[in-house]
């Protein structure tokens, strides 16, 4: 009736790149393990086994050697992901040292709560460390998170401070009133930490996909927390007595304070730190001359020194920050700091100006102003649960009406799922062939899509795989189609993402390259841009 025989398998996918087919590979990681440690681990494990590859000499001499190149590798994305929320880190320092310094308008009481700030992270730092938490995205997005909160401890506790020692005798031990001062509130600020902290308690207890994700950022928030009680209670104290003192004005110029000061701002010089050098000087030099000023001037100078401070901060945050790009330049960019954080400080000084009546208004029309909270409540429950799920209690005339039906759309309910979008500077490309094309026609698709692909100069390469691997976790049909397009950054950048300046010519109005035909790295250079000037 039949012969049977063995035959070759039939074959069920490939790979290329470019236009030209190549053999490939996929690399899974154990679950629970960490991405950036296998991929490091991967990547030794190859260069060990590269100079046993094939090789042959060419008949001009040249040697050619089969090589392993990666062409989605996730260590990019980690390390620019990293960088991305490091520098949101500092952005974030910066905006809420100018807001206590706006808003509390006490020059050395605002350095000492901003000073909370780096030190409460490094404290966080050393607990990750010791716990063995990743810095990954959703941990230090909890950092993030967590440092309204910290800002909130330090000004607590400076402020009771500062009221206690203006209402203080001249006689009375400046020790003893901070200490009474510090005494007062630290059990508020206990209690307040404590009862965030223990909130965060159910997501130690998450298991599966959504404690991998939640973990790492009720660990950094509670560690965060935890240090900034620290730093208030033990720290704040202390250096309030050292700086806090009643004549006015930073401190005395008899002091060594403008002597420590340049001394500071010329190791800063020596290191080639040139702002934070030249900034410390002039402090030293506002402390040592300023009893030589006008008296009416001397009154207003803690002001002006205030403001001046603002505007060193702003500066810095439009360079690091660079919200309207680098193309917008300095000038606008600071601009534009200083009208945003403006206007939203300038909505709070309105706001606090008439709180009194505000609040007089709503104790004396309580059910009136309730009914905003509770409409709030109501629209938020319809968002997050749908309009539907909150009134379907209702009876059928009603639910068949044209009103609840329209609303039933409106608020259709947010749904079980939340994955935000991330930009990683890569595209995946997915169509799909008639699914009775052979393995050859998809085959002929897929190259000449790719060379379309590699055209295009602001795309750095484009490798696609049609079918499926020698894998079970792949069941793709021939018909599938999976092409990676990995674009070059807009500018060239470090492994973190952060734009590398190189030397310029002004004169020629070009790139400065070596013998090699490469860029030379320049500090106070130009950022080299890979796209086209229209893209």
């Amino acid at each position: 009736m039949a012969t049977v025989a063995l035959g070759p398998a039939l074959r069920r996918g490939a790979l290329d790149k470019g236009g030209a087919e190549v053999v490939g590979g996929v690399v899974v990681v154990r679950y629970g393990e960490n991405p950036l440690a296998a991929i490091k681990n991967v990547k030794a494990k190859i260069d060990e086994i590269a100079p046993g590859l094939p090789r042959k000499t060419l008949a001009d001499g040249r040697v050619s050697q089969v090589t392993i190149v990666p062409f989605y590798d996730r260590t990019g994305l980690i390390y620019e992901t990293l960088g991305t929320l490091n520098t949101a880190l500092v952005d974030e320092v910066l905006v809420t040292i100018i807001v206590v310094l706006m808003m509390v308008m006490h020059l050395r009481s605002s350095l000492l709560i901003s000073g909370l700030l780096p030190l409460t992270v490094l404290m966080t730092f050393i607990a990750m460390k010791m716990f063995g938490v990743d810095a990954n995205v959703v941990a230090l997005s909890g950092i993030a998170i967590a440092i309204g909160t910290i800002v909130d401890m330090g000004i607590v506790v400076t402020e009771n401070i500062l009221k206690h020692l203006d209402r203080a005798g001249p006689e009375e031990s400046r020790l003893e009133v901070i200490y009474r001062a510090a005494s007062e509130v630290g059990g508020a600020v206990l209690t307040a930490i404590a009862t965030t902290v223990v909130s965060f308690l159910p997501v130690f207890t998450m298991e599966a996909a959504e404690g991998k994700l939640f973990k790492p950022l009720a660990y950094t928030k509670t560690f965060a927390l935890v240090a900034s009680v620290i730093v208030a209670l033990s720290i704040i104290p202390p250096l309030a007595h050292l700086l806090l003192r009643k004549s006015k004005g930073v401190v005395s110029s008899r002091s060594l304070w403008p002597l420590g000061l340049i001394l500071a701002g010329g190791t800063a010089l020596i290191w080639s730190f040139w702002f934070t050098g030249l900034a410390l000087i002039c402090v030293a030099a506002f402390l040592h001359f300023r009893t030589r000023l006008p008296q009416k001037l001397q009154s207003r100078l803690p002001v002006i020194f205030n403001y001046v401070v603002v505007s060193v901060v702003a500066a810095l945050l439009a360079q690091h920050w660079e919200p309207l790009g680098i193309d917008a330049g300095g000038i606008l960019n600071f601009l534009f700091v200083v009208v945003v954080l403006g206007g939203i400080l300038l909505l709070f000084r309105l706001f606090i100006r008439a709180y009194e009546p505000i609040l007089r208004w709503c104790l004396n029309n309580k059910l009136l102003f309730l009914s905003l909270p509770i409409l709030l409540i109501m629209l938020g429950a319809n968002i997050w649960l749908g309009f539907g799920s909150l009134f379907g209690f209702m009876p059928n005339w009603i639910r068949s009406s044209a009103p609840y039906t329209a609303l039933h759309h409106a608020f259709p309910g947010l749904g079980k799922e939340f994955m935000p979008d991330l930009d990683e500077g890569s595209f995946l490309w997915m169509p799909t062939t008639m699914p009775h094309a052979s393995i050859g026609e998809a085959l002929d698709v897929l190259q000449h899509q790719d060379k379309a692909f590699s055209a295009i100069p602001e795309i750095e390469s484009v490798v696609g795989k049609l079918g499926r691997a020698d894998s079970p976790l792949d069941p793709a049909p021939i018909s599938m189609i999976e092409t990676i397009i990995n674009y070059k950054p807009e500018y060239v950048t470090d492994e973190s993402g952060r734009r590398l300046r190189f030397e310029y010519d002004e004169q020629t109005e070009e790139f400065v390259r070596d013998e090699s035909g490469d860029l030379v790295l320049d500090d106070d250079g130009r950022p080299f841009r890979n796209w086209r000037e229209h893209i």
